[in-house]
């Protein structure tokens, strides 16, 4: 990448985060003029007529006249646009179909067209203009990145339309300038096999000490690519020394032709990342990339899970959110490094938020920008271009403060991940908070963990379904185990309140090494998108970890319930120092 095409992206990011910031200071004012012309744009659609959308004149009228929804009541609309039905929810032309994960549900359609990726992109160029910022305040500079999602749709609808992921759509529908990010040819990103994908786009990268930028959707997978780069080491170093592309990858003849054009050989660079490997036992992102400035991902909700493991791959390497985004629309865009708030793209979306008390009404009551408080905790619901009305997608936020007059949000968890033994709704940013702690507590690591409802008994006990990281034990199961009982009381009042009584004490299960990558794969296998696959951390799928080995069961006796209880003070003043509650 050149020094004046760097430049030229840089000028263009940053000025768009200035346009950016100058209209968070007027963010209602904005949020209505973008709520007005998307009304008038869509007022002739049949989803216009029918509500009449010409003659609304205010928010207000807006908000009395459409009824907050979910996707359940825009499904049988998006149906006949897949099958080539035209001006139904929007009156552009569709580029694509967003195919959302599927994760968490069923997985959804999500049209996109020229207009709504419009919208879309003016926040992704405001992101970049904060990340180019905060990497000038460190002394950092950006260049390459290395980010291994297919741009290789999945099928077409019966009206002809691609579908994929949301990444899938952001890298088809990319122009040929910003393709010039990435650290190895276009080819590279279209190579079906998941693996082979990600390593010929590892091995491409390593001819580049100098990468600047791994970006992942998600935590986890970022993770993933560290692992495959430790444990094909000595394969890359041989591609790089010898010139060639492993021949046992699965990768199309035609694409494995086009790479071998761009690819030469590299045996300075092989011999030291042999030296590197030889030394530290191993090769990982920030021993392979010295000069890296970022690592870009998803950040908030079950992601900090992940993000726990990540010194240990990529050292103190800055973490940058990037956009708060679904396949339905972006959310937020990040303004710093290392932080989980984003500010909401204001002109992408008009956002309104459902606060906790509403969140049981049939037709809650919604509060706008400038409405919400800090502190407290809100279901989001969004109109945007891709033709969705007052949409509750079921996110869950908190508000952690306001940058000028937008608010801070903070991604926590979907709606539907819950679970309830009796009615105590613990989520998983519950159990998130208790693994994060027991990390710390007691010295282990876990390559992943999902809490689950037995089956066997009524009310349910709790299932805690752990995997140890590599190279580590739990020493002490029964004290684990009491501990997340303790602290699971200590920050959920609920859950306290009915562990007297109604719930179970809870049960450990641990896992033998790679059980979680067997879940993932089935899951994959199900039809969900592997760079969108987001593991729940709760589940009330009784079948989900079935057939796995089971290392060891534990359960609390009465005398390690009644210690428990005995050590509750004494956590409740450790979790108010740790946790701020």
């Amino acid at each position: 990448m050149t020094k004046l095409f760097w430049s030229l992206l840089a000028t263009m990011a940053r000025q768009a985060k200035v346009n950016f910031v100058q209209k968070t200071r007027h963010a209602d004012a904005v949020q209505e003029q973008f709520l007005r012309s998307l009304l008038q744009t869509h007022q002739n659609t049949e989803f216009g007529q029918h509500y009449k959308l010409s003659e609304i004149k205010t928010i207000e009228q807006f908000r009395e006249r459409i009824p907050v929804q979910p996707y359940s009541s825009y499904q049988p609309f998006i149906e006949r646009m897949a099958n080539g039905e035209t001006n139904i929810l929007v009156p552009d032309r569709l580029l694509y179909f967003n195919l959302t994960s599927g994760s968490t549900g069923r997985q959804k359609l999500v049209p996109v067209t020229k207009r709504s990726r419009r919208a879309i992109s003016q926040a992704n160029w405001a992101a970049m203009g904060f990340a180019i910022d905060a990497a000038r305040q460190r002394g950092l500079s950006l260049g390459k990145l290395l980010f291994t999602s297919s741009a290789k749709p999945l099928g077409r609808t019966a009206g002809g339309i691609s579908y994929g992921p949301v990444s899938t759509s952001d890298l088809r529908l990319s122009n040929i300038l910003t393709r010039q990010f990435f650290a190895y040819p276009w080819e590279a990103l279209q190579i079906s096999d998941s693996f082979a994908r990600q390593y010929v786009c590892l091995l491409f990268a390593l001819r580049n000490p100098d990468l600047k930028i791994i970006g992942a959707t998600f935590p986890v997978l970022a993770l993933q690519l560290a692992n495959y780069l430790e444990q094909y080491a000595d394969s890359l170093i041989h591609d790089l020394e010898t010139g060639e592309i492993a021949s046992w990858l699965s990768i199309e003849p035609d694409l494995r032709a086009s790479l071998m054009r761009h690819w030469s050989i590299a045996p300075q660079r092989a011999t030291q990342l042999r030296q590197i490997a030889k030394v530290e036992g191993r090769l990982t992102p920030i021993l392979a990339w010295t000069n890296l400035s970022l690592v870009s991902t998803a950040r908030g909700g079950t992601s900090n899970f992940y993000l726990q493991r990540f010194p240990q791959y990529f050292g103190d390497t800055p973490i940058f959110g990037g956009v708060y985004a679904a396949s339905e629309t972006t959310f937020g865009i990040s303004w710093a490094f290392n932080t989980d708030s984003v500010i909401p793209a204001i002109e992408t979306s008009f956002l309104e938020f459902i606060p906790e008390d509403q969140w049981e009404t049939a037709q809650p009551q919604t509060q706008l920008l400038s409405e919400v408080r800090v502190g407290d905790r809100y279901r989001i619901v969004m109109t945007n271009y891709s033709g969705f009305y007052r949409y509750d997608i079921g996110d869950i936020v908190q508000i952690d403060g306001f940058f000028e007059q937008a608010p801070l949000i903070t991604f926590q968890h979907r709606q539907g991940g819950v679970i309830s033994s009796t009615t105590e709704k613990t989520t998983e940013f519950h159990v998130l908070q208790v693994m994060q702690i027991l990390q710390q507590t007691m010295n282990v690591l876990l390559e992943n963990f999902c809490i689950t409802l037995s089956n066997d008994q009524i009310p349910d006990h709790y299932w805690v379904n752990i995997e140890l990281a590599p190279g580590y034990v739990l020493d002490d199961p029964v004290t684990f185990l009491s501990k997340f009982d303790t602290i699971l009381k200590s920050i959920h009042p609920s859950y306290e309140a009915k562990r007297q009584d109604q719930i179970p004490s809870p049960r450990l299960r641990i896992l033998e090494s790679g059980s979680f990558t067997q879940v993932r794969n089935r899951l994959i296998q199900r039809g969900v998108a592997e760079s969108h696959l987001k593991f729940p951390l709760v589940s009330e799928d009784r079948n989900l970890l079935e057939g796995l080995k089971v290392e060891q069961e534990v359960q609390l006796t009465g005398q390690e319930q009644d210690d428990c209880s005995l050590s509750k003070a004494h956590t409740n003043l450790w979790l108010q120092s740790k946790l701020r509650i």
